[in-house]
């Protein structure tokens, strides 16, 4: 029998940062809704949204999706990936976490990270990465020169394989305005074969993964290797929405650049 997905939403309403996160309207649409509706664009595969708040899986069930209540104690979107994948107890082995924020994702962007996935099993865990060019890459550099920490970078092998993702700029030029140096910016979206889900969330924060405050350094200080998938958003802008002030940001660019789905 050929191999399956299933694409989970982890929301939070209980979010320190923006209280009620995931009801809140987007252009007349709650970001739930339309993060639900990315997800079932995105190939045909199955959508489950993953929630510990019973109002939220109310609403959701009222526009047709599906939900499983996982623990409040869930630390990390992953944590709470993993306790869907223990609990619906399916014969699926690749589940892929789709950021209940993330209202600026392509299906597209969904589906080739899928695609390659279910047609390598030798693929343990894969993420999407965009190669910055243009006026992308100098407002990335930008932003990198005034500190921001928003914004990764990854460098991979030639199969594929992350070596390293970062906060700072990788891999690092003493010419900083060198052409040939390739900047990938990496989307935080995961695919994970079931046995690598399990295991990732049963290791302890790693000493790279506290530094630099990103989750997927787990995975390679333990040897789990990462695939890294190159794909484009067509010039489609990228973001999501971390602050109530994110909601006129991605509303802008939905005005500007039409609908997803």
């Amino acid at each position: 029998m050929s191999e399956t997905a299933i694409i989970v939403i982890p929301a939070r309403m209980a979010s320190t940062r923006f209280p009620n996160k995931p009801m809140v309207f987007i252009r007349g649409k709650t970001m739930i809704e339309r993060m639900w509706q990315i997800g079932k664009a995105a190939g045909g595969h199955e959508v489950v949204i993953a929630t510990d708040d019973e109002r939220l899986k109310r609403f959701a069930e009222g526009f047709g999706a599906k939900v499983v209540m996982t623990s409040p104690d869930c630390v990390t979107g992953t944590d709470r990936v993993a306790e869907v994948a223990r609990l619906m107890g399916t014969d699926q082995s690749v589940f892929f976490s789709l950021q209940g924020d993330a209202v600026l994702t392509p299906p597209w962007v969904i589906e080739e990270v899928l695609r390659g996935m279910l047609a390598n099993p030798s693929i343990r865990m894969a993420t999407p990465a965009v190669l910055l060019k243009d006026r992308a890459l100098q407002e990335f550099i930008a932003q990198k020169k005034r500190g921001s920490s928003s914004g990764t970078t990854v460098v991979f092998n030639q199969t594929g394989d992350a070596l390293y993702f970062s906060k700072a700029l990788i891999p690092y030029s003493r010419n900083e305005e060198d052409p040939d140096r390739p900047i990938y910016r990496h989307i935080g979206l995961y695919a994970y074969r079931k046995e690598t889900l399990e295991r990732l969330s049963s290791l302890p924060e790693g000493r790279l993964e506290r530094w630099e405050k990103l989750e997927q350094l787990r995975a390679l200080e333990n040897g789990i290797p990462i695939r890294i998938v190159v794909v484009d958003y067509r010039g489609r802008t990228h973001g999501s929405v971390d602050r109530p002030e994110d909601v006129a940001v991605v509303e802008a660019a939905i005005v500007r650049e039409g609908e997803l789905v």
